[in-house]
């Protein structure tokens, strides 16, 4: 009823006697080209995102408050990010990133010159600048402890700046629960030596109230 087919014929448009063909093809050849590609594949979505997050703001489809919260993380994101991949070839500057991998992301561009969301514009930057630092002190510290770094002097300075930053925002009450938890940390490395290290208790407990409070900030941003 049925016809054999002879290996030297193509099948549904697959050369049988080409078994390269099926093979996987890899972008990168080593653990540095793939560690590349990731790093590149990062700022690639962070630019993406900047880019719906500035329509989305535009159509009200999100609220200036929810706005501005993710549009400043972004930022910061974005300049880790940048870090990373910057003087590769295919990343020689931001305009040769975007020509290279074909963004069209104009908007995400135009925010990421000005450095802070669209919303602030009249208050000199300092709201702006702020909310940029805060944001990016959790995360450093958040990254710093999931990295292993548990010192005393490895940690004290950012939760000093961290509480030294948050007190200059003027839409943060006194009784922020972030503040708390920032400052009873503060007294905690206060009472230890530079070359003393967190338990590991201590470190998960420290990642928690640093995640808690991060998160209680950006609904502060949402609610103020």
């Amino acid at each position: 009823m049925f016809n054999a087919l002879s290996p030297s014929h193509s099948t549904a448009g697959y050369d049988l006697n080409r078994p390269e063909l099926y093979e996987e093809v890899k972008l990168s050849k080593n653990a540095w080209e793939r560690e590349k590609y990731d790093n590149m594949a990062d700022l690639f979505s962070i630019l993406t995102t900047l880019q719906h997050l500035e329509k989305a703001y535009i159509r009200d489809a999100v609220t200036a408050k929810e706005y501005t919260a993710a549009c400043s993380k972004l930022l910061v994101q974005y300049k880790a990010a940048f870090k990373l991949v910057e003087g590769h070839d295919d990343c020689v500057n931001l305009e040769t990133f975007v020509r290279r991998f074909k963004l069209d992301c104009p908007a995400a561009l135009q925010r990421i010159q000005e450095d802070k969301p669209i919303t602030i514009r009249d208050d000199k930057g300092n709201t702006s600048k702020c909310i940029a630092e805060i944001v990016a002190l959790f995360i450093t510290l958040m990254d710093k402890v999931r990295l292993g770094m548990k010192a005393v002097d490895e940690l004290q300075e950012d939760v000093r700046d961290l509480m030294a930053t948050m007190n200059r925002l003027s839409i943060i009450p006194n009784n922020f629960e972030g503040k708390e938890k920032v400052e009873s940390w503060i007294e905690t490395f206060g009472k230890m030596s530079a070359s003393e290290e967190l338990t590991d208790d201590q470190a998960r407990q420290f990642t928690h109230d640093l995640e808690a409070s991060y998160n209680a900030f950006n609904r502060l941003l949402h609610e103020s």
